[in-house]
């Protein structure tokens, strides 16, 4: 829903009456009236209810509804909408809905609204995806009906892939991709990936979980940028990411895999399923991973879990820190947050991978794949950052901070040196 300016110029009477009248049928068949002397809450009530047809236009893949709500005059903005909802048309929408965070008048017939968009992909998504959205909603002087004149991302918000092209849908046994701008053959490859991860995430996860992953492809990295609004560079040699919150309220959001389609396609099928599992441990793990847990510790078991049922050397999964060990600059301590971000030094952030995953590792191999388990939900299910990773080494596992990070460092030894 590309952001567009509003213009200030009135369309002929006629086109406004034409579209007020369409406007007019839809608002009586909700049951909402609109009386000529509105209140701030009247206002409130009237915009509700014009973004609620707008939901119930994308759930019917309906063009003419989607397009009755956005102001005649708002050319642009109306070309934008009509791409956008054809766009839509062969992604199953379970769910589409509006709620109004702020509402911010500039006199009696102009309004900022600051939304948040849920939508549910049907069969597919347990609970509601959230994007923050602004909308510019003015009243029309002739029907009192408030239609769109501008809609934009939230700040700090994504481009939606529904803004960067026509959605290709495929739908595999575990999954559903969604892609812009690449081949049907591309995408009915990444599908049977991740078909495999899932299994191989569930045989590595004990917990109940949907069983079933979204990714979506962008056409390039620049539009995986856009959809997860951060710069390009971020993400150049980043294969894919998975979206999501984490914490709160208990109840597991949906997750997306996003694919860089640049760098996925530089790796052989043996890169590729470990990416696709790595990021779909990550939707499995989801309800148990909270802001308490430390990035090594899921990253590390993302890593862990694609790699469990490999036959590859430690060396050959984590060659950056085994070049480092064997020159004799084994880590002081483990991974911090700062070090898995993206858009710092490739080698650095290579040795957190290798190096959370083999504190993972190491958990399981010397307590084993229960106790691994058991103190990833201790961790994640801790009330706050503080104390999380010290409470659970000492009631899971029996040690302390300094023990453990003395056994990693040996076990990097043993298995690196």
């Amino acid at each position: 829903m590309a952001g567009q300016g509003r213009t200030a110029v009135r369309a002929r009477e006629g086109r406004r009456r034409a579209a007020g009248a369409v406007l007019a049928v839809l608002l009586g068949a909700a049951g909402c009236g609109a009386p000529a002397d509105r209140a701030p809450d009247t206002t409130a009530r009237d915009v509700r209810a014009t973004l609620d047809l707008r939901a119930d236009a994308v759930l019917h893949h309906d063009p003419r509804g989607y397009l009755a709500v956005v102001a005649p005059d708002a050319t642009a903005l109306r070309t934008a909408q009509r791409r956008e909802i054809a766009h839509l048309a062969d992604v199953p929408i379970g769910s589409w809905s509006y709620r109004v965070t702020d509402l911010d008048p500039h006199g009696a017939d102009r309004v900022t609204a600051e939304v948040r968009l849920g939508y549910r992909i049907k069969d597919y998504d347990a609970a509601p995806v959230s994007v923050d959205r602004v909308l510019e909603l003015e009243r029309d002087a002739e029907d009192g009906r408030w239609y769109l004149t501008a809609d934009r991302a939230a700040a700090g918000g994504g481009r939606q892939l529904w803004e960067q092209g026509d959605i290709e849908v495929v739908r595999g046994s575990h999954s559903l991709v969604l892609g812009v701008g690449r081949s049907r053959a591309e995408l009915d490859g990444i599908a049977a990936t991740a078909d495999a991860a899932v299994p191989a995430v569930s045989a590595a996860w004990p917990e109940r979980w949907a069983g079933r992953v979204v990714v979506l492809v962008p056409g390039t990295v620049t539009g995986m940028a856009e959809l997860l609004g951060s710069p390009a560079a971020n993400y150049r040699g980043i294969a894919a990411v998975t979206t999501g919150e984490t914490g709160g309220s208990g109840k597991a959001p949906a997750d997306r895999v996003i694919v860089n389609p640049e760098a996925y396609t530089m790796l052989g099928s043996f890169g590729q399923h470990v990416v696709l599992t790595h990021e779909t441990t990550h939707v499995a793990t989801r309800a148990r991973t909270s802001s308490a847990t430390p990035s090594w510790l899921s990253e590390g078991f993302a890593d862990w879990a694609a790699y469990r049922d490999e036959e590859r050397t430690a060396a050959e999964v984590a060659p950056e820190l085994a070049d480092a060990v064997r020159a004799g600059e084994v880590p002081a301590a483990l991974p911090t947050d700062e070090d898995f971000g993206f858009a710092g030094d490739a080698d650095r952030l290579a040795r957190a991978y290798e190096g959370g995953w083999l504190a993972c590792a190491l958990i399981a191999d010397e307590w084993g794949e229960a106790k691994l388990f058991a103190f990833y939900r201790a961790v994640g299910g801790h009330s706050g950052r503080d104390g999380a990773v010290e409470q659970a080494l000492h009631e899971v596992l029996g040690t302390t901070p300094q023990d453990f990070t003395a056994r990693w460092r040996e076990y990097l030894r043993s298995r690196l040196g």
